[in-house]
C-alpha cells in the first residue's frame, strides 16, 4: 500500500486501483492478468468517464448560455481522488468540485467510487451527490475497463465470443469522429451472441443504447472466460483499438453528443438530473468462470 495506489484481494481475486482518476490497474486469478498493461498503443486500464461520456461537439459544453470547454469523457480519470476508505477487501475514493473543475463544469458534485473484492469477484460502485442546495445537476458517468484479448495465449481473437443473458435484437449506434451518428445500425448481435472480431471496431466503438441484458460472459467456447453484470447503467459500449490486445466492455449513463448537437448540456442524450441533496448509483460486477 502506498499513497498513490492500493492492493487488495481475497486469495482468489487481487487488484491494484490508483487514487490517480480511481482508476483501476490490475486485475490478477490464478496467476494471470485479466486486465489491460496500459501500454503502447493505449495507456489507461479502466478510466472513469465523468461528468460525460463521449465526445462533445467543439469538445465544449453549453450551460447558462456560456460554453465550457471539455475534453473526451470529462476530467474526472484525470483527476487526483482522496482516500476514504483502504482494507485487504477494497477501498473507497471520493472527487469533489474545486476552482478547476468548476472552470470547465460549473456544478457542485460528490463522486465516489468503491471497490471491493468477496468470494472471487469484484464490484466497482458509483455515486454522484448534488450537495447544491439549489441547482440541478446535470451528468454522465461510464465504466470503460480493458480486458485482456485473447483470453488465453495462442487462441486466435475471432474464437471469442460476447454471449448477452437476453436476446439483443435492437440496432447499434456508431460514431463519427466520436460523435453518435444519427441514424442506427443493424446489429452484429445474434439472438444472445456476439461473435467477436477486430474488424466490428474499424469504426470505433459498438453502442448499444438499449439493451437488453443486464449482464453478460465473455469466453473463449470450451475455454476460460469472465462474466460481468451490472445495475444503473443504461447504455453498453463494446471497444477496441485495431492492433491492441484488449477488448474494453463499458457500462455508461451516457452518450457522446450527436453529430451536430448545439443544445444545453442538459439536453444531451442519456445524462441524468439530480436535484438539490439527490443522489445516482451504479455499479458493475466482474468474476472468472
Amino acid at each position: 500500500m502506498t499513497d498513490d495506489t492500493h492492493i487488495f484481494g481475497d486469495g482468489v481475486l487481487g487488484a491494484t486501483v490508483s487514487a490517480h482518476g480511481a482508476e483501476l490497474h490490475a486485475l490478477r486469478a490464478g496467476g494471470r492478468d485479466l486486465l489491460w498493461s496500459g501500454q503502447e498503443p493505449w495507456r489507461r486500464h479502466s478510466p472513469v468517464l465523468f461528468p460525460i461520456v463521449g465526445r462533445l461537439v467543439d469538445d465544449t459544453a453549453w450551460i447558462d448560455g456560456r460554453g465550457y470547454h471539455m475534453t473526451q469523457h470529462g476530467f474526472a480519470r484525470d483527476s487526483a481522488f482522496r482516500w476514504l476508505e483502504r482494507d485487504e477487501t477494497g477501498c473507497r475514493l471520493e472527487l469533489v468540485d474545486t476552482a478547476q473543475t468548476r472552470e470547465v463544469f460549473p456544478f457542485a458534485f460528490s463522486l465516489v467510487i468503491e471497490y471491493r473484492i468477496t468470494q472471487g469477484r469484484l464490484s466497482v460502485g458509483y455515486c454522484v451527490t448534488n450537495p447544491d442546495v439549489q441547482r440541478v445537476l446535470s451528468a454522465s458517468l461510464g465504466a470503460h475497463p480493458a480486458f485482456i484479448w485473447p483470453l488465453a495465449p495462442d487462441v486466435p481473437k475471432d474464437r471469442h465470443v460476447i454471449e448477452f443473458d437476453q436476446p439483443e435484437p435492437e440496432d447499434v449506434r456508431r460514431l463519427d469522429g466520436g460523435l453518435l451518428l444519427p441514424d442506427p445500425l443493424p446489429t452484429p448481435v445474434r439472438g444472445r451472441m456476439l461473435h467477436l472480431d477486430e474488424a466490428l471496431f474499424t469504426h470505433d466503438a459498438l453502442i448499444m443504447d438499449r439493451p437488453a441484458s443486464r449482464g453478460l460472459t465473455y469466453r473463449i467456447p470450451d475455454g476460460p472466460g469472465l462474466r460481468l453484470t451490472w445495475e444503473g447503467f443504461a447504455q453498453l459500449g463494446i471497444w477496441m483499438k485495431p492492433g491492441a490486445d484488449f477488448l474494453c466492455i463499458e457500462p455508461w449513463y451516457g452518450l457522446a453528443s450527436p453529430v451536430g448537437f448545439k443544445g444545453e448540456f442538459s439536453t444531451r442524450p442519456a445524462v441524468f438530473h439530480l436535484q438539490p441533496g439527490q443522489e445516482w448509483r451504479a455499479s458493475w460486477q466482474i468474476g472468472c468462470i
